[in-house]
């Protein structure tokens, strides 16, 4: 488990781009589950769509993508510096299946498939009221800033 405290301490991401609330599960080196309160008060609603707010695809994404860095932070046992930077490296098979919306709880869970000179493939599934929003496969990757 991690508080928002615990996941600001981690994460370099700040409003209105943190995208993880809560962990609710994580185990080392291998998953991680997590939450993000999707509100009507998220800026991207304003214009995406202002009829019929959705969470854009890519940050759904982007949430699934933080859920992975505590989990890949957690397995080296590492906390990154104002000298390190987590990258997407790629994403494959990215699925959306139900749209998100104001008022719902997106759930990510996140397993470690594997991780090879610096590289860290993970499979990503994220769920509302356990429906399947959006699935990917994730590739992600620390890289040293001068």
């Amino acid at each position: 488990m991690m508080d928002i405290h615990q996941i600001l301490k981690q994460l370099p991401h700040r409003y209105p781009f943190l995208l993880v609330d809560r962990v609710l599960e994580l185990e080392k080196g291998q998953r991680i589950k997590a939450l993000k309160n999707v509100t009507i008060n998220e800026p991207f609603f304003e214009g995406h769509f202002p009829h019929r707010p959705v969470m854009p695809g890519v940050l759904m994404l982007e949430a699934m993508a933080q859920a992975a860095a505590l989990l890949a932070f957690d397995t080296i046992g590492s906390t990154p510096d104002d000298k390190t930077v987590y990258y997407f490296a790629g994403i494959d098979g990215a699925r959306f299946k139900r749209p998100v919306e104001p008022g719902d709880q997106l759930v990510m869970d996140v397993s470690l498939d594997r991780m090879k000179s610096g590289i860290f493939k993970f499979k990503a599934v994220a769920r509302v009221d356990d429906q399947i929003a959006c699935e990917a496969e994730l590739m992600c990757t620390m890289r040293t800033i001068a």
